[in-house]
Protein backbone atom coordinates (compact mmCIF):
# COMPACT_ATOMS: atom_id res chain seq x y z
CA UNK A 1 0.00 0.00 0.00
CA UNK A 2 1.39 3.38 -1.03
CA UNK A 3 2.05 5.67 1.95
CA UNK A 4 1.14 9.31 1.27
CA UNK A 5 2.09 12.22 3.52
CA UNK A 6 -0.52 14.98 3.71
CA UNK A 7 0.96 18.40 4.39
CA UNK A 8 -1.99 20.75 4.98
CA UNK A 9 -1.53 24.49 4.83
CA UNK A 10 -2.79 27.87 3.76
CA UNK A 11 0.42 28.31 1.72
CA UNK A 12 -0.13 32.08 1.85
CA UNK A 13 2.35 32.09 0.11
CA UNK A 14 4.18 28.80 -0.30
CA UNK A 15 7.87 29.35 0.49
CA UNK A 16 11.20 27.57 0.55
CA UNK A 17 10.57 26.29 4.07
CA UNK A 18 7.41 24.45 2.95
CA UNK A 19 9.33 22.92 0.06
CA UNK A 20 12.21 21.81 2.29
CA UNK A 21 9.76 20.15 4.69
CA UNK A 22 7.90 18.39 1.85
CA UNK A 23 11.19 17.27 0.27
CA UNK A 24 12.50 15.98 3.59
CA UNK A 25 9.32 13.98 4.24
CA UNK A 26 9.23 12.59 0.67
CA UNK A 27 12.89 11.58 0.63
CA UNK A 28 14.05 10.99 4.21
CA UNK A 29 11.09 9.03 5.60
CA UNK A 30 9.16 5.96 4.43
CA UNK A 31 6.59 8.06 2.52
CA UNK A 32 6.11 7.38 -1.20
CA UNK A 33 4.76 10.87 -1.91
CA UNK A 34 3.81 14.10 -0.20
CA UNK A 35 0.64 15.96 -1.14
CA UNK A 36 0.46 19.65 -0.30
CA UNK A 37 -3.21 20.12 0.58
CA UNK A 38 -4.20 23.76 0.09
CA UNK A 39 -6.71 24.64 2.82
CA UNK A 40 -9.32 27.26 1.89
CA UNK A 41 -9.75 28.31 5.53
CA UNK A 42 -8.16 26.90 8.67
CA UNK A 43 -10.82 27.08 11.43
CA UNK A 44 -8.14 27.93 14.02
CA UNK A 45 -6.68 30.87 12.08
CA UNK A 46 -7.98 34.35 11.30
CA UNK A 47 -9.01 35.01 7.71
CA UNK A 48 -7.14 38.36 7.67
CA UNK A 49 -4.63 38.61 4.81
CA UNK A 50 -5.72 35.23 3.40
CA UNK A 51 -5.28 35.35 -0.36
CA UNK A 52 -8.01 33.59 -2.38
CA UNK A 53 -7.56 29.84 -2.55
CA UNK A 54 -7.10 29.71 -6.33
CA UNK A 55 -4.12 32.09 -6.28
CA UNK A 56 -2.60 30.08 -3.40
CA UNK A 57 -3.11 26.83 -5.33
CA UNK A 58 -1.54 28.40 -8.44
CA UNK A 59 1.54 29.39 -6.40
CA UNK A 60 1.82 25.84 -5.03
CA UNK A 61 1.57 24.42 -8.55
CA UNK A 62 4.24 26.84 -9.80
CA UNK A 63 6.52 25.87 -6.91
CA UNK A 64 6.09 22.14 -7.61
CA UNK A 65 6.57 22.14 -11.39
CA UNK A 66 9.90 20.30 -11.14
CA UNK A 67 9.31 18.46 -7.86
CA UNK A 68 9.66 14.70 -7.55
CA UNK A 69 7.29 12.78 -5.26
CA UNK A 70 5.53 16.01 -4.22
CA UNK A 71 2.27 17.29 -5.68
CA UNK A 72 -0.54 19.68 -4.88
CA UNK A 73 -4.04 18.71 -3.84
CA UNK A 74 -7.15 20.91 -3.85
CA UNK A 75 -9.55 18.37 -2.31
CA UNK A 76 -10.65 20.80 0.41
CA UNK A 77 -11.95 23.23 -2.23
CA UNK A 78 -14.84 20.80 -2.77
CA UNK A 79 -15.52 19.95 0.89
CA UNK A 80 -17.66 21.93 3.37
CA UNK A 81 -16.05 25.03 4.92
CA UNK A 82 -14.34 25.49 7.25
CA UNK A 83 -11.97 22.63 6.49
CA UNK A 84 -11.56 20.16 9.33
CA UNK A 85 -8.62 17.78 8.97
CA UNK A 86 -10.57 14.77 10.20
CA UNK A 87 -13.22 15.24 7.49
CA UNK A 88 -10.58 15.51 4.77
CA UNK A 89 -8.69 12.46 6.07
CA UNK A 90 -11.84 10.33 6.11
CA UNK A 91 -12.83 11.53 2.63
CA UNK A 92 -9.37 10.76 1.20
CA UNK A 93 -9.27 7.33 2.85
CA UNK A 94 -12.64 6.47 1.26
CA UNK A 95 -11.65 7.89 -2.14
CA UNK A 96 -8.24 6.17 -2.21
CA UNK A 97 -8.63 2.83 -0.41
CA UNK A 98 -5.32 1.62 -1.90
CA UNK A 99 -3.35 4.35 -0.08
CA UNK A 100 -2.34 4.85 3.51
CA UNK A 101 -2.33 8.47 4.70
CA UNK A 102 0.04 10.11 7.17
CA UNK A 103 -0.50 13.60 8.54
CA UNK A 104 2.52 15.95 8.37
CA UNK A 105 2.58 18.84 10.84
CA UNK A 106 4.91 21.17 12.67
CA UNK A 107 5.51 21.01 16.41
CA UNK A 108 3.57 24.29 16.66
CA UNK A 109 0.44 22.52 15.37
CA UNK A 110 1.06 19.40 17.43
CA UNK A 111 0.83 21.33 20.69
CA UNK A 112 -2.66 22.55 19.66
CA UNK A 113 -3.83 19.12 18.45
CA UNK A 114 -6.21 18.68 21.38
CA UNK A 115 -8.21 21.70 20.06
CA UNK A 116 -8.82 19.98 16.71
CA UNK A 117 -12.17 18.47 15.79
CA UNK A 118 -12.13 14.74 16.66
CA UNK A 119 -8.40 14.73 17.38
CA UNK A 120 -8.82 11.40 19.22
CA UNK A 121 -9.97 9.75 15.97
CA UNK A 122 -7.03 11.26 14.08
CA UNK A 123 -4.64 9.80 16.68
CA UNK A 124 -6.41 6.43 16.59
CA UNK A 125 -6.57 6.05 12.80
CA UNK A 126 -3.65 7.99 11.32
CA UNK A 127 0.08 8.31 11.88
CA UNK A 128 1.52 11.82 12.31
CA UNK A 129 5.02 12.88 11.24
CA UNK A 130 6.15 16.02 13.03
CA UNK A 131 8.84 18.47 11.99
CA UNK A 132 10.42 20.56 14.77
CA UNK A 133 9.74 24.29 15.06
CA UNK A 134 11.93 26.65 17.09
CA UNK A 135 10.40 27.46 20.47
CA UNK A 136 7.80 24.66 20.45
CA UNK A 137 8.21 21.70 22.79
CA UNK A 138 6.51 18.54 21.52
CA UNK A 139 7.95 16.24 24.20
CA UNK A 140 4.44 15.63 25.61
CA UNK A 141 3.80 13.52 22.48
CA UNK A 142 7.25 11.93 22.14
CA UNK A 143 6.16 8.45 23.26
CA UNK A 144 2.81 8.31 21.45
CA UNK A 145 2.64 5.24 19.20
CA UNK A 146 1.15 7.16 16.23
CA UNK A 147 3.48 10.18 16.37
CA UNK A 148 6.97 10.33 14.89
CA UNK A 149 9.07 13.39 15.72
CA UNK A 150 11.50 13.72 12.80
CA UNK A 151 15.08 14.96 12.91
CA UNK A 152 14.49 17.53 10.20
CA UNK A 153 16.67 20.66 10.49
CA UNK A 154 15.04 23.63 12.23
CA UNK A 155 13.84 26.56 10.12
CA UNK A 156 12.26 29.88 11.04
CA UNK A 157 10.81 30.95 7.69
CA UNK A 158 7.12 31.83 7.81
CA UNK A 159 4.52 33.05 5.34
CA UNK A 160 3.74 35.90 7.76
CA UNK A 161 7.36 37.08 7.60
CA UNK A 162 7.27 36.95 3.80
CA UNK A 163 3.94 38.80 3.51
CA UNK A 164 5.19 41.52 5.85
CA UNK A 165 8.47 41.84 3.96
CA UNK A 166 6.63 42.19 0.64
CA UNK A 167 4.32 44.81 2.17
CA UNK A 168 7.41 46.74 3.31
CA UNK A 169 8.88 46.29 -0.20
CA UNK A 170 11.87 44.31 1.04
CA UNK A 171 13.67 41.77 -1.09
CA UNK A 172 12.34 38.23 -0.52
CA UNK A 173 14.29 36.46 -3.25
CA UNK A 174 15.49 33.01 -2.13
CA UNK A 175 12.65 32.78 0.41
CA UNK A 176 10.31 31.83 -2.45
CA UNK A 177 10.73 29.90 -5.69
CA UNK A 178 11.36 32.33 -8.56
CA UNK A 179 8.10 31.43 -10.34
CA UNK A 180 6.12 32.14 -7.16
CA UNK A 181 7.87 35.46 -6.67
CA UNK A 182 7.16 36.41 -10.31
CA UNK A 183 3.47 35.51 -9.83
CA UNK A 184 3.28 37.68 -6.69
CA UNK A 185 5.03 40.59 -8.46
CA UNK A 186 2.82 40.42 -11.55
CA UNK A 187 -0.40 40.39 -9.53
CA UNK A 188 0.78 42.92 -6.95
CA UNK A 189 -0.11 40.51 -4.15
CA UNK A 190 0.54 41.29 -0.46
CA UNK A 191 1.28 44.97 -1.05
Amino acid sequence: MQKIGLFFGSFNPIHTGHLIIANYMANHTDLSEVWLVVSPQNPLKKKDNLLNMYDRLEMVNLALEDAENIRSNDIEFRLPKPSYTIDTLIYLRERYPDKSFVLIMGADNLITLKKWKNYEIILRDFAIYVYPRPGFDSSEWANHSKITITNMPLMEISSTFIRNAIKERKNVRYFLPNKVLDFIDKKGIYL
